[in-house]
């Protein structure tokens, strides 16, 4: 069942980020249908969160899109290299963002492979934002879109993630954020397989 819009609109992003755990990101691109179980997020709480692009409550061109109402994607473009795709969440003007940081593929494993240059599956196939965006064929082309639409959209279909599997820390790769660097922002499935 595809997630409606008023879940994304939930006001605390550490706790949605832990929520989807679970949760099915699907793509429908180019009318190929990809999708995976989301294993790995990352929250960024704000204008509160050092870590976070909207710090202080920065707007730009690229940070404008993390101010809509939640329920649409926010994808950048990380060292000109890795698109990297996040849900923004809650409400209108508060810029929380949720990374999807890791899935496990599910539908379109020929495809999924195809785009990762790989031969078969592997446990570190799609583990990795910009490995995500690449096996489900997400670029900037999809910023800013609904989430509630027939590009990309999350689905709940009832696979349960037992809290015991889930790993809780610090995110990667934001030293930059000082003291924000070590907040509990990171939910990682250990060990997850359907």
């Amino acid at each position: 069942m595809k997630l409606r819009s008023t879940y994304y609109q939930q006001e605390d992003v550490v706790k949605l980020a832990s929520d989807l755990l679970g949760k099915v990101l699907v793509t429908k691109l180019n009318g190929k249908i990809t999708s995976g179980i989301i294993t790995e997020t990352e929250a960024y709480n704000g204008i509160c969160d050092k870590a976070s692009h909207a710090f202080g409550g920065k707007r730009t061109t690229r940070t404008e899109t993390m101010y809509a109402k939640g329920g649409i994607s926010y994808i950048y473009l990380c060292y000109g290299i890795h698109y990297l795709f996040n849900i923004v969440t809650g409400k209108k003007n508060v810029p929380h963002a949720v990374l999807i940081r890791a899935i496990q593929p599910l539908q379109g494993l020929d495809l999924i492979l195809q785009r990762r240059n790989a031969q078969k599956l592997s446990p570190k196939l799609c583990v990795g934002p910009g490995k995500v965006s690449s096996a489900l064929n997400i670029s900037t082309k999809q910023n800013a879109i609904s989430l509630s639409g027939n590009s990309i959209w999350l689905e709940d279909d009832n696979i349960n993630i037992n809290r015991s599997q889930i790993l809780v820390g610090p995110r990667i790769g934001v030293d930059y954020a000082g003291e924000d660097a070590e907040l509990p922002y990171r939910f990682l499935v250990k060990d997850y397989k359907i």
